[in-house]
């Protein structure tokens, strides 16, 4: 390479800055949202997705900032670990290397994933999913570090709760009425997770409830305060 210049790549679609010696450069701080369907920004009213601007991604990215590169990867279904019986190319688990070797250097990772494992299918509780979040933690930590020189800050997110009109849904075939109550022992088991393995807890059902129209998925208010909420994080980490 030239000794005058320096190539500084940075995460997917960030500009990449040829600079000279003795200027600074420059590295948008990469966030990482792996997720859901609710990541993935689904529409319970049309079944859908929302614009870029309701998402609660695209609003994070909005408020963080051009300093930031904030990467969407939902996908609807999306499990931590374990394989749908129909779909099973939406294990959370086997997509995760790629996707963080594709957008390294990852700075930061907002993981939310645990809804889906509540499927009748799976016949999981609220500790044994927090466990498999947990694995996912273990990959995210131990491949960034070979394939990066570093880990990323690892925000894990507690997911919302199962609304209590989930027997009346559109999807109560997928989510027995059990799913509502476990759904709210997610907060106890995800903070007992993050805190064995060093990451940043955040209990999302304390902000937000999912919609009246298919009690699993967000209204856009939801998106909006979930957005501000994990923007204060985002940039507490920074700050450090």
């Amino acid at each position: 390479m030239d000794g005058n210049k320096v190539s500084e790549w940075t995460a997917a679609r960030v500009h990449v800055r040829m600079i000279r010696d003795n200027e600074e450069v420059v590295r948008l701080t990469t966030v990482l949202c792996y997720g859901d369907s609710n990541t993935f920004g689904y529409d319970p009213m049309t079944g859908m997705r929302y614009p870029k601007e309701i998402r609660w991604t695209g609003i994070l990215a909005s408020l963080l900032g051009e300093d930031f590169n904030v990467i969407e990867e939902g996908c609807n279904g999306r499990t931590t670990v374990t394989d749908d019986p129909i779909e099973g190319w939406k294990n959370g688990l086997d997509y995760l290397k790629p996707c963080l070797n594709s957008h390294r250097p990852v700075d930061i990772v907002i993981l939310m994933l645990g809804t889906n494992d509540l499927k009748e299918v799976f016949h999981l509780t609220a500790a044994e999913i927090a466990d498999n979040a947990g694995i996912l933690v273990d990959v995210i930590q131990s491949f960034t570090k070979e394939k990066q020189g570093f880990m990323p800050k690892i925000i894990l997110v507690s997911p919302p709760e199962i609304g209590k009109g989930m027997p009346g849904s559109v999807f109560a075939s997928a989510f027995a009425p059990r799913s509502i109550e476990e759904s709210k022992k997610f907060p106890e088991n995800y903070r007992r997770v993050a805190d064995s393995k060093g990451c940043i807890f955040f209990d999302a059902a304390q902000y937000i409830y999912p919609s009246d129209d298919d009690s699993l998925h967000l209204t856009p208010e939801a998106h909006r305060v979930l957005a501000e909420k994990l923007a204060e994080k985002v940039t507490a980490i920074r700050a450090e």
